[in-house]
């Protein structure tokens, strides 16, 4: 009998997403155990008796799964669990709080694509505003945006100091320029999506952040895409199918919550995949989400 595929799944929330175990056993894995309640504390003696209690060949069957609600925590508890390795005795980790990096993955992979497809370019360059900035999604696809080229403005809506620190906390990590703003207002929010190129809606679900007349108001803008599926959308305009589908009264397309689910899924599948069928041990967060994303849509 072959020795079970075990994902020990670590969160610091009271409960484990029913949605990432689903995933994880939908990939392949026998077993999905989760860990609640978990500090960045917990993280080595979880690590160590995980792989200590295997073969350095059931080792390679064994698997991490970092899930919670923030983004830098699940990044330290990954970095943690990283250095309580203990070669060969090593297991692969995989970090995505609240699914917000594959999202966030799949929805820069989306807007990619539609660039490429409808107006033959791609974000280098471009003017990327994230309303809902401040959010999992938001951190993630600023880092992912910004690291493609794009100038990248976050946008939060309680007064500039949160928004600010959280792009300062972007930069310093990440050694990157992701500039901030404040969208308290309507008529910041509208200043704001006028210079943009490209915009991404990453708030709360059920809140709409931008009006159609809104948008209509950004000449040069090509994409927006929106990740929220509960109405009222986060952007006026955009159906949740859309595929690059044309915005009324603009030049720009739209790309909706379900198209970007469709990747998101498709992502966070094959990364428990690759953790199956990797011969050593690897470590996953929103930059291999990315690698993969943009395969899927390519």
């Amino acid at each position: 009998m072959s020795t079970p595929r075990i994902m020990h799944m670590v969160t610091p929330l009271k409960h484990m997403s029913p949605f990432d175990v689903n995933m994880a056993l939908d990939a392949g894995f026998d077993a999905a155990i989760p860990y609640t309640n978990a500090t960045i504390d917990d993280i080595k003696g979880l690590v160590q008796d995980a792989i200590f209690s295997r073969s350095p060949d059931g080792v390679k069957r064994t698997g991490m799964f970092i899930a919670g609600k923030r983004a830098v925590e699940a990044l330290d508890m990954m970095q943690r669990a990283k250095e309580s390795m203990v070669p060969p005795f090593e297991m692969s980790v995989f970090a995505d709080p609240a699914g917000s990096f594959t999202t966030a993955a799949a929805m820069v992979a989306c807007v990619v694509k539609a660039l490429r497809e409808k107006f033959s370019t791609d974000l280098k360059g471009k003017r990327v505003v994230i309303y809902g900035g401040t959010g999992v999604v938001g951190f993630a696809s600023a880092v992912i945006a910004a690291m493609e080229g794009a100038k990248v403005t976050l946008v939060g809506y309680d007064g500039p100091d949160r928004v600010r620190k959280f792009a300062e906390d972007i930069n310093s990590r990440f050694n990157i320029d992701v500039g901030y703003a404040d969208g308290s207002t309507e008529q910041q929010k509208t200043d704001l999506v006028k210079d943009a190129d490209v915009v991404f809606s990453a708030g709360p679900a059920g809140r709409q952040l931008l009006s159609l007349d809104q948008v209509k108001q950004a000449k040069d803008l090509k994409v927006v895409t929106d990740v929220n599926a509960v109405p009222p959308a986060g952007v006026e305009g955009v159906e949740v199918n859309d595929k690059a589908k044309p915005i009324p009264g603009t030049k720009a397309v739209a790309i909706g919550a379900l198209a970007v689910g469709d990747i998101k899924y498709k992502t966070e599948s094959g990364l428990f995949k690759q953790m199956i069928e990797t011969n050593k041990p690897i470590y996953l967060d929103f930059r291999d989400a990315y690698t993969l994303a943009k395969k899927l849509t390519s």
